[in-house]
């Protein structure tokens, strides 16, 4: 039978279609050369192959299989391990076969947030001599790059890079002195997974499950509308050129979209990055559910003019996270605003306001907050110490989470009453006692009946502190350190610093 050429190459054609139409096998996007899996805890290992598949895991001597679902998506779980710096292979095998290289067991943390936590080691203080002294081949850094989506994604491309001067530079600041700090205490490898991004606000970290968990954050979709509802005059006038940009990226949290747009930025690609949960879509989702210790997150400087729903937004988002990882109510420590003049700031207390918000969300358990505002500079959103930073969210969880000694945190106003004309104070995490630096001058203030705050002097009283003004005799309220970029006056003995606060004193 003679069978015509055409008919051959196309038989041939589909024939070879059906050997090579298999889905390739792929691996969850952390799942690369160099990894870092977190010890003592399960550790879900996921990718995806062709439905029906049967996958075989195998790392330090466990072997885990199991069958990919319908939509081709595979989960094993490998039982807890201990820390380990000996590099090993995790294997992979299905219809191909994968090997990840040079994966360690250690200590995983999310790290979070905008600019801040973004900030690069080659831009902090002294940043030539961290980089030349960046010889840690144990902590590494994962960047997740920068993807926004309007519904939840599964993968992404990125790579780990252990420290080294060459690779530091790129790193998060925060998470890099964080983890130093972490390694040296606890000799055991660090994984960071950065998921930060500048300039944004709390909502575009939220999944949309945590923006509709709440009634009172219907006010999230409106601005998001509102935004959208400007674009096509934005655009127009993009377009005619007769609103060019004004100023470069900022923080502000007043700017509008042209303020914020870098010249020649297109306004929908500024407005695009607004969309409630498109951060949480495009950068946290793929991530999980990777085996985590906790998460570190710097933020908030995007929405300051709106510091009375923060509160709550942070929770929700902290309570979304925790359960979308389903590894319990995981550490979730975060740094409260630094100084800042913030120059379109009307009420010049937005940053105060904020950082009240940020102390607030302590009422949710295992968190904490470093505070900051003493390493800040009041001319830049973006001091350059990092080091102090990242050292005080360690000291956190050394602390709380690794149960190691030490004081981790300033003084924590506890009590706060009259005493005649004067108010006295006092204090939880004093250590050995309370100071005052002399040099700050009106960091404490007093208000009568009417509300209006008057500078105040303050002095150690043994374990307490006595605050008063002259020129007020019946205090009704008292505050410290309240302000955009109020000078920091009291701290312990270990030289941390007391958060801000405000107290009324009426029926006290």
């Amino acid at each position: 039978m003679n069978i015509p050429l055409q008919t051959i190459a196309i038989s041939a054609a589909l024939f070879l279609s059906a050997i090579t139409a298999h889905a390739e096998l792929r691996l969850g996007p952390l799942f690369r050369d160099h990894a870092v899996l977190q010890q003592g805890k399960p550790v879900p290992v996921w990718g995806w192959t062709d439905a029906g598949t049967k996958v075989q895991v195998e790392y330090r001597g466990q072997e885990q299989s199991t069958v990919a679902g319908p939509d081709g998506r595979w989960q094993v779980t490998l039982t807890p391990m201990n820390a380990s710096a000996e590099p090993a292979d995790l294997k992979v095998s299905a219809a191909q076969s994968i090997a990840i290289h040079d994966v360690l067991v250690g200590e995983v943390w999310i790290c979070s947030g905008q600019s801040n936590m973004e900030w690069h080691v080659r831009d902090v203080l002294n940043a030539d001599g961290e980089i030349a002294g960046a010889n840690f081949p144990l902590i590494r850094h994962f960047r997740v790059p920068h993807v926004i989506a309007d519904r939840p994604q599964e993968d992404f491309t990125g790579t780990w890079a252990a420290a080294s001067p060459k690779t530091v530079i790129s790193f998060s600041a925060v998470a890099y002195f964080f983890a130093r700090d972490l390694h040296r205490d606890l000799k055991v490898p660090i994984g960071l997974v950065n998921t930060s991004w500048g300039g944004k606000m709390i909502e575009v970290f939220m999944s949309a499950e945590a923006i509709a968990s709440d009634p009172a954050f219907a006010t999230v979709e409106k601005r998001w509308k509102q935004e959208q509802d400007r674009l096509p005059t934005l655009l127009a006038a993009y377009e005619q050129k007769k609103i060019p940009p004004s100023k470069p990226a900022s923080d502000d949290p007043n700017a509008t979209p042209e303020d914020v747009a870098p010249k020649g930025m297109n306004p929908s690609e500024v407005v695009a990055q607004h969309r409630p949960s498109c951060l949480f879509n495009g950068m946290t989702n793929p991530v999980i559910p990777y085996a985590i210790r906790g998460a570190i997150w710097y933020q908030g400087e995007h929405n300051i003019s709106r510091a009375s729903e923060y509160r709550a937004l942070f929770s929700a988002m902290i309570t979304d996270w925790r359960a979308k990882f389903q590894q319990g109510d995981f550490p979730f420590y975060f740094a409260q605003l630094s100084a800042f003049n913030a120059p379109l700031d009307k009420s010049r207390e937005g940053f105060a306001l904020l950082r009240e918000a940020q102390s607030q969300t302590l009422s949710l358990s295992n968190t904490g907050m470093a505070v900051t505002f003493d390493v800040g500079t009041p001319e830049n959103i973006h001091p350059r110490n990092k080091q102090d930073v990242g050292a005080r969210l360690a000291r956190i969880a050394k602390a709380n989470t690794y149960h190691l000694d030490g004081e981790w945190c300033g003084p924590v106003l506890k009590t706060a009453a009259r005493d005649g004309k004067t108010v006295r104070l006092s204090f939880d995490h004093t250590a050995d006692g309370l100071q005052l630096k002399p040099t700050a001058a009106a960091a404490f203030e007093l208000a009568g009946p009417d509300g209006r705050f008057q500078p105040a002097i303050a002095r150690v009283d043994g374990a307490t502190l006595v605050v008063q003004c002259d020129a007020i005799t019946e205090p009704a309220s008292v505050r410290y350190a309240w302000g955009n970029a109020p000078e920091a006056a009291l701290f312990n003995s270990e030289g941390l610093p007391a958060s801000p606060f405000r107290q009324s004193l009426l029926n006290r």
